[in-house]
């Protein structure tokens, strides 16, 4: 009795997928510009850890330029002027630590303040009916189209006839309260929730207060916390108003303080391993937040309201 061979049936022909090469070209175009935002920063990164002796002979080095620590420590307040001007800085004092203090500071009370008053005003728009709301809301968005250098001046004079040039009270008065940003960003999520919680909130008795802190805020987390992180992060660079009002030392933010530092060299050139560090030490906090919180940024921006 013979047996048949059963053959193996034959697998069908793979076929190769065609080179894409839009898709190449999109990660392509999409590495080059990684490369272009990272580069500055690893630049910063490179120029801190180099000694000014050897940076001048060393321009076009990747790598720092005779490896040292000592940029940190100037910044930190841990190396004499004696040692500093020995590695080829300017031997110029930095108070980082209260320029970090005044930093923070100033971004956290005009980030609470600005997100706060912005969410009653939103709120104000969104969901109160009063005489005139849609003009005075349009007003509000003109006022996104005037430069600020425009409002400095006027700023300024106010702030010097009150007598509060060179506090904190005088740095945080312009930025404390709503702007047409915020209260744009809050009324486009506000008119996307659902009204009928607050119905029957109304119906049992409640106000527009209560249902303001009770209702509309907690399901408003996640547009205010992202609009905090973009003001908290637009604040922490703000430059031009803390130079103007706050030229005292004990209420100068970082931004100004780098600045100073920048001036000051004794020896005819800037402490650029120092400044470089200082500048990287400053940029810490934004870029942490900024990487623990970039996705809900993104994600919030989609206006989705309550679901």
């Amino acid at each position: 009795m013979t047996t048949a061979k059963v053959s193996a049936p034959a697998r069908p022909a793979t076929r190769r997928r065609p080179f894409n090469w839009r898709r190449t070209a999109a990660w392509f175009l999409v590495a080059i510009a990684v490369a272009v935002s990272v580069l500055p920063f690893y630049w910063i990164l490179r120029t801190a850890l180099s000694t000014n002796g050897a940076l001048a002979g060393n321009a076009t080095n990747l790598l720092p330029a005779e490896f040292s620590l000592g940029a940190f420590q100037r910044v930190f307040g841990l190396q004499s002027p004696e040692d500093a001007v020995a590695q080829g800085g300017s031997g110029a004092q930095i108070d980082f630590w209260i320029y970090l203090r005044n930093s923070v500071l100033f971004a956290s009370i005009t980030t609470t303040g600005a997100v706060f008053f912005s969410a009653m005003a939103a709120y104000a728009f969104a969901r109160l009916r009063w005489r005139g709301r849609n003009a005075v809301f349009s007003l509000f968005l003109a006022t996104m189209m005037v430069p600020p250098i425009f409002t400095a001046l006027p700023n300024f004079l106010l702030i010097k006839n009150l007598g509060l040039l060179n506090t904190m009270v005088g740095l945080v008065l312009p930025y404390i309260f709503m702007t047409p940003f915020a209260i744009f960003f809050l009324r486009q999520f506000f008119l996307n929730m659902s009204r009928e919680v607050e119905e029957a909130a109304m119906l049992d008795g409640a106000k527009h207060l209560r249902i303001f802190f009770q209702i509309i805020l907690p399901n408003a987390a996640a547009p205010l916390a992202t609009l905090a992180l973009l003001t908290f992060i637009g604040q922490w660079n703000e430059y031009f108003w803390p130079l103007l009002v706050g030229q005292d030392e004990s209420v100068r933010v970082l931004t100004v303080g780098l600045g100073v530092f920048k001036s000051q060299s004794p020896q005819g050139a800037p402490d650029w391993s120092g400044l470089m560090a200082a500048t990287l030490v400053s940029a810490l906090p934004v870029l942490i937040l900024f990487a623990a919180f970039g996705k809900k940024i993104v994600n919030s921006i989609g206006f989705s309201g309550i679901k």
